[in-house]
């Protein structure tokens, strides 16, 4: 080839546009999981409110259940935690037999509208300084107390047909009262074979840990305020923060406005971002007269109905997390 050819050749191809690199496969993100759950779920007003919020909104809870709410005033000399008296309990004992029924018609209902019952022992003791022998005597009178609730009570013309299996089987995970969760607690939990543990606290939405026995979640320290500080994501929290735990009903929309802000500030900061799980508590108690309730509702309202978004339980998210992992394994 001639010099001129040559160059006229060289200044074609330079000319050309150059070829774009091979399209990478689109990156499909997770579900953003968000996990609602509530400790010591007893007043059946707000089991019914609870449930009527899920319907609405697609939602699926965490009921973490003490098992003195199932156990009527007169009764109570037959429930002893470790190292107390016969008949004691922290948040004491339902007055009747028949809102105990209320109770149990609650948590066969949500059982079977696809919601998790959950442990969170008996009488809602701090247990620091419980034994793994101690924790595992709480963890065997909650499964006693559960299983025989309808007979106990007087009650078992009404028992579903479903609940041996249900009290044996479907109880599979554990929060601490106080969240207060010692070395001992860990060691019980897995010799009682709980698939997980709900009592952590972390610096944000953070991946359970695991280590083969146990799943530990952990509730996250989300940003809050104008100051942005960092609290527990939990109502109670909250409502020392912004009343020093004192009800205080005439703020009542202020500090729902901020719950809510912190709440879909933090959702939206993992579903934008990596995904982590969300992971929201609350209580069976309106404190503030129902702030806290409300902006979970709120959330609950304006996410979980996104295609990309899950709002489950513990169990499941602990499935779905599981899933994710074998995924990117294979």
């Amino acid at each position: 080839m001639t010099r001129p050819l040559l160059l006229a050749a060289l200044s074609l191809l330079l000319t050309q546009p150059a070829l774009a690199d091979p399209p990478r496969p689109h990156e499909v993100k997770p579900k953003q999981l968000l996990i609602v759950s509530f400790d010591g779920a007893a007043d059946n007003a707000l089991w019914t409110k609870s449930r009527d919020i899920a319907r609405r909104t697609g939602a699926r809870f965490t009921y973490f259940l003490s098992c003195t709410t199932l156990i009527p005033k007169a009764a109570a000399k037959g429930y002893k935690a470790p190292g107390m008296k016969a008949g004691r309990s922290n948040i004491g004992f339902p007055p009747t037999v028949e809102d105990v029924a209320t109770r149990l018609d609650n948590i066969w209902a949500a059982h079977q509208e696809g919601h998790e019952i959950a442990s969170h022992a008996c009488g809602h003791f701090d247990g620091k300084d419980w034994s793994k022998a101690d924790w595992l005597a709480e963890f065997t009178t909650f499964d006693s107390v559960l299983a025989d609730a309808w007979k106990a009570n007087g009650l078992q013309d009404r028992e579903p047909a479903g609940w041996a299996d249900f009290a044996a089987n479907g109880v599979t995970g554990f929060r601490a009262p106080y969240l207060s969760a010692p070395d001992s607690l860990v060691e019980a939990e897995k010799a009682h074979g709980f698939a997980y543990d709900a009592s952590l606290v972390t610096r944000g939405p953070m991946l359970p840990e695991q280590d083969g026995k146990l799943v530990r979640f952990g509730l996250p320290l989300i940003p809050e305020g104008p100051q942005n500080r960092r609290i527990i994501g939990m109502d109670y929290n909250l409502f020392i923060r912004h009343s020093a735990g004192i009800d205080n009903p005439s703020r009542t929309r202020e500090f729902e406005a901020r719950t809510y802000a912190a709440f879909r500030a933090a959702f939206e900061a993992e579903y934008n971002g990596d995904r982590i799980p969300l992971q929201i508590g609350l209580h069976f108690v309106e404190m503030n007269a129902g702030a806290y309730w409300r902006a979970m509702e709120r959330l609950v309202t304006d996410v979980c109905q996104r295609p990309d978004v899950a709002c489950v339980g513990y169990a499941e998210a602990n499935a779905l997390l599981a899933e994710q992992s074998a995924g990117q394994r294979s």
